[in-house]
């Protein structure tokens, strides 16, 4: 899922908790212009949610522990009924009908936290938002009530997937995302054959899209973010009349766009000239690993690690971030990342993590047998606000314009 999409998919459709937190966070202050707790020095109004999450869960999957406060932020970002809106400056405020909730902030808030552990109450309340405003057909929106898109669908079932949910189970009037999918996948013979389309057009015709193809493979496998080199099948593209036919199809068509590019995507925006797509690239190895199509999964972050480095530091965290999935995926060390180390880029661009080496002495700690060391130590963590709970082990793999 490319950086930019909240921004540009909040465009197109405007055309169209957890624990009680132990401290609020100032607003923010002409000389603050953003919350601290915040990860990305840019303007959070379309993105604060979609790229807090994915900074955490990108933490998490390398090992590190984030920064207490940078987790209870995006808990507090959390609406009352369980959605998540883009980016709410002040969480003190109650959430109203003015309020844009957001299904992909909400489902990157879900997985990031069920990573994290120790945040059901919040998880649980944002899954049951996401099945109250599933469409008919079976997809979501980027918006409550906007048509199905491929990535919003696919996120959503990443979501459902990271909280134990069987997406193939969720349905409004018989219909499942997979089926919302389906009816999303262009047939084998033409132009884009195999490939997903972000959204029919004002004809009902589909258009391949390199960026909903990533999304919809994954989602098509039941898979969220952070993927494990899947069992590669037959890549042959056929009708797609099973999840499985449609991922082997979506992988056919990546497989064929990244390598007459010379290993990446071109992007192909309106106007622009045509120019690398990291972002896209970045979700295409994801894809195609989770898929077990490892062959171009690695020449293409091979291809990341060597031109990645200027777009990830202009586009901060969610870049960031973004890389370094591509990297787990493929079995890439992040933290020599082309000679970059991705987790400590990551990491300065927001508060300090508790480091492995902080964790451990605090267990240890608690481990003591000092019973008045452990309760004084319980008792400053309690008033400062740290939190408790996090699970520092590796999360449960299963499973985005």
């Amino acid at each position: 899922m490319n950086v930019r999409r909240s921004a540009a998919v909040l465009a197109a459709v405007a055309v169209i908790g957890a624990a009680t937190p132990a401290a609020a966070d100032p607003s923010p202050s002409p000389s603050q212009a953003f919350p601290s707790a915040l990860y990305g020095d840019k303007d959070p109004k379309f993105d604060g949610v979609w790229r807090q999450s994915l900074a955490l869960l990108a933490q998490d999957t390398v090992g590190v522990k984030p920064a207490a406060k940078s987790v209870r932020w995006l808990v507090r970002q959390q609406c009352a009924d369980g959605g998540f809106a883009s980016y709410r400056p002040d969480p003190a405020t109650a959430c109203d009908a003015k309020t844009m909730l957001d299904t992909n902030a909400t489902s990157a808030a879900v997985q990031a936290l069920t990573a994290l552990g120790g945040h059901d109450d919040t998880t649980g309340k944002a899954v049951d938002w996401l099945k109250s405003v599933q469409n008919e057909d079976g997809g979501w929106g980027y918006s409550p009530g906007g048509a199905s898109d491929t990535n919003s669908t696919s996120i959503v079932i990443g979501a459902l997937a990271a909280a134990g949910e069987k997406p193939d189970g969720v349905e409004k009037y018989g219909k499942s995302p997979y089926d919302a999918l389906l009816k999303l996948a262009l047939p084998c013979g033409g132009d884009g054959k195999g490939a997903f389309a972000f959204q029919p057009d004002k004809k009902g015709e589909l258009a391949a899209n390199a960026d909903a193809t990533a999304a919809g493979v994954l989602g098509v496998l039941g898979k969220g973010m952070v993927v494990e080199p899947g069992k590669r099948s037959d890549a042959t593209c056929a009708k797609a009349a099973t999840p499985q036919q449609a991922a082997a199809n979506g992988a056919s068509y990546l497989t064929s766009a990244l390598a007459e590019d010379d290993n990446h995507l071109m992007s192909a925006l309106a106007g622009a000239e045509p120019q690398p797509d990291y972002g896209n690239t970045a979700d295409a190895v994801v894809a195609l690993a989770a898929r077990g199509d490892t062959a171009q999964a690695e020449k293409s972050v091979r291809w990341l690690e060597k031109n990645s480095a200027s777009w990830a530091a202009q586009s901060g965290p969610a870049a960031y971030a973004q890389l370094i999935l591509a990297a787990h995926a493929t079995g890439t060390n992040p933290r020599d990342f082309g000679g970059a180390d991705l987790v400590k880029q990551l990491n300065a661009t927001g508060p300090a993590p508790q480091t492995a080496e902080k964790a451990k002495a605090s267990d240890e700690k608690e481990d003591s047998g000092d019973f008045f060391g452990v309760w004084w130590y319980v008792g400053v963590c309690l008033v400062a606000g740290i939190g408790i709970g996090f699970l520092f082990t590796g999360r449960k793999k299963q499973r985005q314009l």
